[in-house]
């Protein structure tokens, strides 16, 4: 039986409230059960960097999945490398407060944005409490950046290194021999001008070249010697040095592909920083399920939808002439994982802090901001009776003025997205950068 857009927001919106958290707490309980016990890795994605009451909803949203669905670990868009610091500092080791690793424990600033404080201390206080069977893990998914971008290999291969040199330290150092004298040989790793030009990446290069070779060399060795390996340092540690390894290929295909840019100046790179996102995310639920744990990853939108990932979009500010399409981090997920991959997707109405007008009459924010209350969950996927058509006619309604990163809802929200979490303004996070620091070259707007 088909339904009108109306018919099915009417039926199947759930109001709620951030004021109301008890009420939410059920509201997200019955979220869960659709969904299934079966869910292993739950994406929540954000339609724009920055939006405050969408950070308060995943801080609320973590803490009632640790309490009461069995997740032991989030995992946020920011550097894979730097977040070890935030674990350490969450299981009470490491610096002595938060303000020691706001700044080197996350990518591109998101360290001083208020919503982040507040989960990182949450999640100390959570393992301080000695009545928890689990200690909770934090965890950064993304490319490793270094000061002024995306970073250089030699501190990811420091870690597999120091690995193998604490069972091998002979074949450590004929590797690190070889990998030394072609890193001395290279610079300019971070140069952001390697976005527009790719004359000025060093990802093609001959030093770089033999690097990407070498450091095939170095993951056929722990390869090939794993059970040697996992019997001096256990399987836990010997799949995390292999991460850092297969990292440092991706890293530095990376680099490559920003070299070899021709037409597509985006598509490549994004692409490749995507598949990297995707096998971090599986190695941080491989190492929480084998603790009986489950996990929350934290992006844009972009990132975690289940179809192809369109940049620039929606008629932001911002675009250029030239649009770009590559398969995001979910749907890696979810051709790998299939049921045990859910994601709820966000929108906004409104945000005159992040430039965002009220949607025009028609389109699916305008519908769904139009009921009474704050926010809303409804799902999307299976069972809503709407025409084909219905839904491929949707308007898209117009972008930012002022957050390059917002993205809009379109017709393939219904299929990218489990479920949305609608909100009808949101303010810019406490903590952020200024937006106006956003009027800037587009290699500084990723989502």
């Amino acid at each position: 039986m088909q339904v009108t857009l109306e018919d099915w927001i009417g039926r199947e919106a759930i109001p709620f409230s951030l004021d109301a958290p008890k009420v939410l707490d059920g509201i997200l309980d019955r979220l869960m059960a659709s969904l299934g016990e079966h869910v292993e890795l739950l994406g929540f994605g954000e339609t724009l960097h920055g939006g405050q009451e969408i950070l308060q909803l995943r801080n609320t949203l973590f803490e009632r999945l640790v309490r009461a669905h069995g997740f032991t670990a989030i995992a946020i868009e920011s550097s894979f490398t730097r977040a070890r610091e935030v674990n350490e500092y969450i299981g009470g080791r490491g610096q002595g407060d938060y303000d020691a690793v706001q700044d080197t424990g996350f990518a591109q600033g998101v360290g001083r944005l208020e919503s982040n404080r507040d989960l990182v201390e949450w999640m100390r206080r959570y393992n301080g409490e000695l009545a928890h069977p689990s200690q909770l893990r934090f965890y950064g998914f993304d490319i490793p950046t270094g000061s002024m971008g995306i970073a250089g290999p030699e501190p990811v291969l420091n870690f597999t290194l120091e690995y193998l040199a604490s069972i091998d330290p002979a074949s450590a150092n004929e590797h690190r021999r070889r990998m030394d004298s072609l890193l001395g040989q290279l610079s300019g790793w971070e140069n952001p001008a390697a976005w527009a030009d790719p004359t000025k990446s060093v990802g093609l290069t001959e030093p770089a070249t033999s690097l990407r070779i070498a450091t095939e060399d170095l993951i056929t060795e722990l390869r090939t010697r794993r059970p040697e390996l996992v019997a001096h340092s256990g399987q836990e540690r010997y799949l995390e040095a292999l991460q850092y390894a297969l990292l440092t290929r991706q890293l530095l295909n990376f680099h490559a592909a920003l070299a070899r840019q021709t037409g597509e100046p985006y598509a490549g790179p994004r692409g490749i920083r995507d598949a990297l996102m995707a096998d971090n995310l599986l190695h941080i639920l491989a190492r929480e399920r084998a603790r009986g744990g489950k996990v929350l990853v934290f992006a844009h939108n972009g990132h975690l939808q289940r179809g192809k990932s369109v940049w620039p979009c929606c008629g932001q500010k911002f675009q250029g002439t030239e649009v770009y399409t590559w398969w995001p981090a979910g749907s890696q997920l979810n051709d790998v994982l299939g049921e045990r991959y859910a994601v709820i997707g966000t929108a906004v109405g409104t945000s005159a802090d992040n430039g965002i007008e009220a949607p025009e009459p028609g389109s699916l924010e305008a519908r769904l901001t139009a009921l009474p209350g704050p926010a809303l969950f409804i799902p999307t996927q299976g069972g809503h009776g709407l025409s084909a058509a219905e839904i491929a006619s949707l308007p898209t309604r117009s972008g930012s003025l002022k957050n390059p990163t917002y993205t809009a809802l379109t017709a393939q929200s219904f299929t990218d997205f489990d479920w949305l979490a609608v909100l009808n303004s949101t303010h810019y996070s406490r903590g952020g950068p200024s937006l106006d620091a956003w009027d800037a070259p587009a290699e500084a707007k990723e989502n």
